[in-house]
């Protein structure tokens, strides 16, 4: 389910925009009177939808094939919608920095995916050795995960409340360097 809403919540934002880009028309939205945040905001609402409603879809589609309990429906609720805020976010830079087509599909390839094989997916990160587990927290993924695991299971390896103030510190820092980008023009004036 995460994952659905991560990859659909970034590639939504950043065909969005990149195309955008490519053909042109960003300038006519550069040139009207509308804030950057607003700007932003509308791409990574945008992203949010569809990555809330591709969860939601697979959701329902699981729950054809299983059968499972929600622990705290409130915190998996949280998690997902921060979740794709954030990889929204993560998408419009992404776009922003994209030069061809090929450039937005690297950071799924070579960042995304990596992260989530790393980030406690698959496996507690108690079983690492403890270099290993240092080095796992500074891994954002591990964070949603395990929020959205102790939504579900009521099992966590990390502090619930901390993996949600992680986020939150990820969404702040991804949305001020996606203003400073509008404000500069980074990627986007020639």
């Amino acid at each position: 389910i995460m994952m659905s809403v991560i990859t659909s919540s970034y590639a939504n934002v950043v065909s969005s925009f990149f195309s955008m880009k490519f053909q042109r028309s960003i300038e006519e939205l550069l040139v009207s009177p509308v804030p950057n945040g607003v700007i932003l905001a509308g791409y990574v609402a945008g992203g949010m939808a569809r990555g809330l409603s591709i969860g939601v879809i697979v959701t329902l589609v699981s729950q054809v094939f299983t059968d499972f309990q929600i622990h705290s429906l409130a915190l998996v609720a949280v998690t997902v919608v921060l979740t794709s805020a954030l990889f929204s976010l993560g998408g419009f830079i992404n776009a922003m920095l994209a030069t061809k087509f090929d450039d937005i599909s690297i950071v799924p390839t070579f960042v995304l995916t990596p992260l989530t094989y790393l980030g406690g997916v698959f496996y507690s990160i108690d079983l690492l050795p403890e270099f290993w587990q240092g080095v796992s927290m500074a891994n954002p993924i591990l964070y949603m995960i395990n929020a959205f695991r102790y939504g579900f299971l009521g099992v966590s390896d990390v502090n619930v409340y901390a993996a949600l103030g992680m986020i939150l510190v990820f969404i702040v820092v991804l949305s001020v360097a996606c203003l400073r980008m509008l404000a500069r023009g980074k990627g986007i004036r020639h």
